[in-house]
């Protein structure tokens, strides 16, 4: 029987608890920074001449997905009973949200530093340092809007014009692809400042500190981000029916993509599935 992935402003104290006390156990146990270790190793750019999976190329989407399903997986041998919330961004869109309370996620960074200084996941709690990443930080920091540059989260128009889009993505299978869903949600864009950073990037911009970079699973809210863009991934697929992952075959030879993106069938690594296979979750868990 499918499991069911609950709106994280809907969840019971009690189901607060149990999906804090499972991570914090995953912590303590070393593995969740190896979820931390995989992100860094898989968070490959355009210009660095390998294969991309993780972000900004086609398998954005069910590379996460299986992300998440192993986290999941990891969380429900802790606890059989927890499954990972998602927060809907262009709702729950402020600092006072419930998401951000000293029982659930903690909240800003303070300033100067940037240093969390409430909730389960506070370095100051003893639960929670910071021990695989990409900066010197070992305490997690968060810098709401940015202050110094601000950004606001994405709109529910923002939101639409993606989902809107009928073509799942386009060449060239990158941060530079101006149409298609896949980099419309995933949120690379043209312009100048905040302008090039759209829905599921923005909101890592949003959070600021560990959520930058191929270290941002270091900061819990990850996993419910990546739940709601999963979510969002669904969404799209219910509103066009007909629309399948692209590439359907790898890049022809002399592309300069060639060898760099996944197409439908082949293996995505570090795992033994293809996108066309994470294509469909609900014989696993839905969403409420």
């Amino acid at each position: 029987m499918a499991y069911v992935r609950k709106n994280q402003r809907d969840l019971t104290p009690a189901e607060r608890r149990k999906f804090v006390g499972a991570v914090l156990e995953l912590k303590r146990a070393g593995r969740y920074d190896d979820f931390v270790r995989t992100h860094i190793e898989y968070y490959s750019a355009d210009g660095d001449g390998e294969l991309r999976v993780a972000h900004m190329a086609p398998s954005f989407f069910p590379w996460h997905r299986q992300f998440l399903l192993d986290f999941e997986r990891a969380l429900r041998r802790v606890d059989p009973t927890v499954t990972v919330p998602y927060w809907d961004w262009t709702r729950d869109n402020t600092p006072a949200a419930s998401l951000w309370g000293e029982d659930f996620m903690g909240g800003n960074g303070r300033r100067g530093d940037h240093q969390v200084m409430t909730g389960p996941f506070a370095y100051a709690s003893g639960n929670w340092p910071v021990t695989v990443g990409v900066t010197e930080d070992r305490f997690l920091t968060r810098d709401f809007g940015r202050p110094a540059d601000p950004i606001a989260l994405p709109t529910r128009e923002e939101l639409d014009t993606a989902l809107a889009d009928p073509v799942y993505d386009s060449e060239p299978w990158n941060s530079t692809s101006r149409s298609g869903f896949r980099n419309k949600l995933e949120g690379w864009a043209r312009g100048r400042g905040n302008e090039r950073w759209r829905n599921h990037n923005r909101v890592h911009r949003w959070i600021g500190g560990l959520m930058l970079g191929g270290a941002s699973v270091n900061d819990p809210v990850f996993w419910l981000h990546h739940s709601f863009v999963d979510l969002l991934w669904s969404r799209w697929q219910s509103r066009h029916p007909d629309a399948q992952y692209l590439p359907e075959a790898p890049p022809p030879l002399g592309s300069a993509q060639r060898g760099r993106v996944v197409a439908r069938h082949q293996r995505l690594p570090p795992w033994d599935v293809t996108p066309a296979q994470l294509a469909s979750h609900t014989a696993l868990y839905r969403y409420a």
